[in-house]
């Protein structure tokens, strides 16, 4: 969703790509991996034919034959007839995540699951958790514009590693430590590229930032840093907050983040002193089971000190509240079925293996159609899922760029389009453009967009909506339409609409978004999500993470890698070559203990299975805490098992979410 320059070289053919010189917040930067997209958009191993197996999915190696769009499109149409007619539409899954982040070729496969009524998915796998604590709070999901970082004394980076994964925020932070010598600050539970960079790194055990958040806002209520008219004007709750938080100073924090009391009493200190302090809380919060309570204790701290009120303060997390989009036609919201069942995407593999609970009391899934994502490897318990792929019942249609570990396990593998080989719009999280991308060149071979697939699809199942009779630019037009805003002609033409509100309304100087407009520490979580039973009243460390244990005496965080987007870019050679093999980077007094040597093979494990990869001595972090940065396809690791094996299908509360860093494990040398 970054602004891009793009050399086009031909109707067929990309050069390099540039971060849009001309956008305020890209600023011509843009990172490494994207930089070299045109090694991915011609890449020699890219899907450019429909495909149909003619092997057993149990075979080692899959076997397809190429076969005709038409011939694909009449299997699988049969296939859904069949099924829906011996088990009912609901034992179709359509399943789709953010491998392309348009709107229409993302979203358009909700409109097929409303249209046909086939079961619909509830997309848990990244944001669930994080969302929920900030709404939580805030009431929307909304904050300060990230161009007014620039103006920051004090930043935080709380939850991420933008040097890895967002590297524009970099730029500005840059910027601001350049022309304001401004200190930045970063908590994360390893010593990431991007706390290298930081003044102080609060290096803390995974999943006990809501006991560093309680610990922050002890001291600002005990050394008189909190704004007490802001606090009276714009929060609710905040002297049963400061009394709870008597009980919660940096001696209790210590002993559960693995902090020391001098860091935690410096951090707050910094921030306490700083009116102008900035925090970027990123999306780590909703890798861990507590990660809705830590995300809201961390968001509090701007609204103690009254941050909101000058230029360069407040927090951000995210701006989708900012767009007011309706996306009625595209998602096909008008002939959504509310009886129908919806399952979370994050518990694939407990779903596909026939669990009751996730099926609801409905048919079990007899086939997919997955756009988008590759749950064999980035979904939790990947060996459920893969077992449940392997499922000879199972249809499992797959229309993909390259042949990833799901498409190997599909009955029919479709070649998809890359962001640059068709039209589609985009909204922003980071920055607040909203965005047009038209297609620059042809894609290769018989590559389709997913909106032209389901297309066909609804027009062979006889699927009756307006959205499947639109092209893209139309249904781009009529979202915008319906949204207020210009036409898309023009907004493409006056490169995208920056959609940011007054500083008074992004700092909720104007109200919060919650009904009485103030920042709530005391928050509704029943009114958030469905799953709020034992979640505490106030911020606090909630301990319901996988703690360790003497079976499982270690905590695993399955990082982003820097060169990889999930499994995208996977597949380039310049990203392999640069992050070389997936590693376990672990305290050299942990590979004492565990008799594991540097450099050599380790076995991760727990309840759900066993990873084998190489061990690296690694002093940034606490012991007992392990960090693998991926995720790298399964036949990267020795024995075939990939990162996400390890990692719980648990939801996280109270909406849901997968819980990628919050895992116990042991750990032993291989031989």
């Amino acid at each position: 969703m970054c602004a891009l320059d793009v050399e086009v070289l031909s109707d067929q053919r990309i050069g390099r790509v540039y971060g849009a010189k001309d956008h305020d917040y890209t600023d011509g930067v843009i990172c490494a991996k994207v930089s070299r997209y045109k090694e991915r958009v011609h890449h020699a191993d890219r899907l450019t034919q429909p495909l149909l197996r003619v092997n057993p999915k149990t075979d080692a190696e899959p076997h397809f034959e190429t076969v005709s769009w038409d011939k694909a499109l009449d299997v699988i149409v049969q296939r859904f007839t069949d099924l829906a007619s011996t088990h009912g539409t609901e034992s179709i899954w359509p399943y789709h995540y953010a491998g392309t982040m348009g709107l229409v070729q993302r979203d358009g496969l909700d409109r097929f699951r409303h249209a046909y009524r086939t079961t619909k998915q509830k997309c848990t796998i990244c944001t669930a958790l994080a969302d929920a604590g900030f709404e939580a709070g805030h009431g929307t999901k909304r904050g300060a514009d990230p161009r007014r970082m620039q103006q920051s004394d004090l930043i935080v980076v709380w939850g991420g590693n933008p040097v890895n994964t967002q590297v524009n925020v970099m730029n500005h932070i840059a910027k601001a430590r350049r022309q304001r010598n401004a200190r930045l600050v970063v908590v994360d539970p390893y010593r990431t590229r991007t706390a290298e960079k930081a003044d102080l790194h609060l290096c803390l055990k995974p999943g006990t930032d809501g006991a560093l958040a309680c610990a922050v806002m002890h001291v600002l209520f005990r050394d008189d840093y909190a704004d007490r008219a802001y606090l009276e004007k714009y929060t609710k709750d905040s002297d049963a907050l400061e009394e709870h938080l008597r009980s919660r100073g940096p001696d209790w924090a210590a002993r559960i983040t693995g902090l020391s009391t001098v860091e935690i009493e410096q951090f707050a200190q910094w921030y306490g002193e700083t009116a102008n302090s900035f925090i970027r809380l990123g999306y780590g919060f909703s890798r861990s089971r507590n990660g809705a309570v830590n995300m809201h204790a961390a968001s509090c701290l701007p609204a103690i000190t009254g941050a909101w009120q000058h230029p360069g303060g407040g927090a951000l997390y995210g701006q989708s509240s900012i767009y007011h989009l309706d996306k009625t036609v595209i998602e096909g919201k008008d002939v959504n079925d509310p009886n129908i069942r919806t399952i979370d995407m994050s518990r694939i593999g407990p779903a596909l293996n026939g669990c009751e609970e996730d099926l609801q009391g409905g048919p079990p899934i007899k086939a997919l159609l997955i756009q988008n994502t590759n749950p064999a490897v980035v979904a939790p318990q990947s060996a459920d899922v893969k077992k449940g792929l392997l499922r000879e019942d199972l249809f499992t249609v797959v229309h993909e760029q390259f042949m990833t570990d799901t498409a190997k396990l599909a009955d029919v593998v479709l070649p998809a389009t890359m962001f640059l080989e068709h039209d589609d719009i985009y909204t922003a999280s980071g920055h607040t453009h909203l965005q047009i991308g038209r297609k620059l060149i042809d894609a290769p071979g018989e590559c389709r967009s997913n909106h032209w697939l389901l297309q066909q699809l609804a027009k062979r199942l006889g699927l009756n909506h307006p959205g499947f009779e639109l092209s893209e630019w139309e249904l781009i037009d009529d979202l915008l339409e319906r949204s207020g805003w210009p036409d898309a002609q023009t907004v493409h033409e006056q490169g995208g609409i920056d959609c940011a509100q007054s500083f008074e309304d992004m700092n909720h100087l104007n109200g919060f978004g919650t009904p009485d407009k103030r920042f709530h520490f005391s928050p509704d979580w029943a009114a958030i999500g469905p799953n709020s039973a034992g979640m505490p009243k106030l911020p606090d460390h909630w301990e319901v993470i996988d703690a360790a244990t003497e079976e499982c005496p270690l905590r695993l965080v399955a990082a982003p890698a820097r060169q990889f987007l999930n499994t995208s870019f996977t597949e380039t050679a310049t990203s392999k070559k640069m992050e070389k093999q997936p590693l376990a980077w672990m305290h050299p007094d942990d590979m004492t203990t565990y008799q594991v040597v540097d450099n050599d093979w380790v076995a991760l494990g727990n309840q759900h299975g066993e990873v084998i990869l190489k061990a690296q001595a690694f002093t940034g972090v606490q012991v007992g805490t392990v960090i693998v940065e991926s995720i790298w396809p399964d036949e990267h690791f020795k024995g075939g098992a990939g990162i996400n094996t390890l990692v719980s299908a648990d939801a996280g509360q109270p909406n849901g979410g997968a819980v990628f860093h919050d895992t116990a494990i042991w750990a032993r040398p291989y031989s």
